[in-house]
């Protein structure tokens, strides 16, 4: 695991472990100025036969959970476990990161002028129990009919390759944007940030704690 907080877990809080290798999410939870360690899942993120997106993102987020939790040491004290997954849907189809400038371009040709549903599912994991609370946040995003060579100097100036839609809302690609309709303003960039806080303070962690004074 990586560590990518400054400092270790303070006494009585329990690890906190970010099951992904996506800096989008370590990036999004480090807004919350709690130390956590990263840890990359192995597992097959192919989805099922006839799966549903939402199906898809669900199982993913705690089958990466469930996947780091079980690689920890024995010995390893309490933990809790973030796994995430998000799945964009565009006329019933699961859209996935295009990879390649030219995939990109026919995912923002294809998507011009309708909406895409992300769904952002996100899982968390009580190492001392076992149990996952899992919720799956929906976003739906219209996106702007906007002409190829608009579409094509985006993506040279953003590179967007390693996101599913093809823009980074966070960015440049909000100019590819006509609206944005979601409960958590974060699930579109890859990490729920108001249900994780939901489940972190139902879980006991001291999320908004007084800090402690420094010597």
């Amino acid at each position: 695991m990586q560590e990518t907080a400054a400092t270790a877990p303070q006494t009585g809080r329990p690890a906190l472990i970010l099951a992904s290798s996506s800096r989008y999410r370590r990036e999004l939870l480090e807004r919350l100025r709690i130390p956590f360690d990263t840890a990359v899942p192995a597992i097959d993120e192919t989805p099922q036969p006839g799966e549903t997106p939402e199906a898809t993102a669900l199982r993913l987020a705690e089958v990466k959970a469930r996947a780091v939790a079980a690689a920890l040491p024995v010995g390893t004290g309490r933990a809790l476990v973030i796994g995430s997954d998000q799945v964009a849907t565009f006329d019933g189809h699961q859209i996935g990161k295009p990879g390649t400038h030219e995939r990109a371009l026919d995912q923002l040709r294809a998507m011009r002028g309708r909406e895409v549903l992300f769904h952002s599912a996100l899982s968390l994991l009580d190492t001392a129990t076992g149990q996952t609370d899992t919720v799956d946040v929906v976003t739906k995003v219209r996106f702007r009919d906007l002409p190829d060579a608009a579409l094509d100097a985006y993506l040279r100036a953003e590179q967007p390759y390693d996101c599913a839609g093809s823009a980074k809302s966070e960015g440049l690609g909000i100019a590819l944007l006509e609206a944005i309709e979601s409960d958590d303003p974060t699930a579109l960039i890859g990490l729920p940030l108001i249900a994780l806080t939901r489940m972190l303070l139902a879980a006991g962690y001291p999320l908004l704690a007084p800090q402690e004074a420094q010597p």
